[in-house]
């Protein structure tokens, strides 16, 4: 079983912590993280582009020349798709890019992100996060003494207002609760910053 070393908010070694293997040791598939991650990119797509066909245009009512007899092609709006200021031909229309991968392929992909900060020696275990009142001051002092000077995700059993509104002004620092992590968090931030509490919530969810 992996082993990690577990510290508090002062940033000193208070022992080590045994990650369960079948959540945190095992190989990574990066296959499969790739495919969790355009999945929840999808998703953020708002899709809310749209054209407008040639029923939507304005104008258009009158057919411009007669059937017939003038030489020129026959016409029936000048609304048409092959008009200058025409209606669109298939064109975007507001839609859901969303859609959704099976959950043990979801499970395995989050599995294998978390493994792979293990390997790479960016999982920080703390004791605990708590803060009196929302101090950005108190978190940046925090984040310094685990080290963390890079992109962090902070993870904490449940998500605390304080924690949270601490972390808030500072650059590339995000804070999520347990049931909320995900892996295209866990690919975009350099190091996990992850409460005791928060490891033993995932794994009685993953393993």
């Amino acid at each position: 079983m992996p082993k990690v070393a577990l510290f508090n908010q002062n940033g000193k070694n208070v022992g080590e912590i045994e990650l369960n293997a079948s959540v945190f040791g095992i190989e990574p598939n990066k296959h499969v993280m790739f495919e969790a991650v355009l999945m929840q990119r999808a998703s953020l797509r708002q899709g809310t582009h749209k054209v407008k066909t040639r029923s939507e245009v304005r104008g258009g009512g009158r057919k411009p020349w007669r059937q017939k007899g003038t030489g020129r092609a026959r016409q029936g709006s000048i609304r048409s798709p092959q008009w200058r200021g025409g209606g669109a031909v298939f064109g975007p229309v507001p839609r859901s890019y969303s859609y959704k991968l099976p959950k043990k392929v979801r499970r395995l992909a989050i599995k294998s992100a978390l493994s792979s900060k293990v390997l790479e020696n960016s999982f920080v275990v703390v004791e605990g996060l708590s803060f009196d009142a929302p101090k950005t001051k108190e978190m940046v002092a925090v984040l310094k003494n685990l080290s963390v000077d890079r992109k962090a995700l902070v993870v904490t059993a449940d998500l605390s207002e304080n924690v949270a509104l601490s972390a808030r002004n500072i650059p590339g620092v995000t804070v999520v609760a347990a049931n909320g992590l995900s892996v295209l968090d866990l690919v975009n931030h350099d190091k996990v910053v992850i409460t005791k509490e928060a490891v033993e919530k995932v794994e009685e969810v993953l393993a």
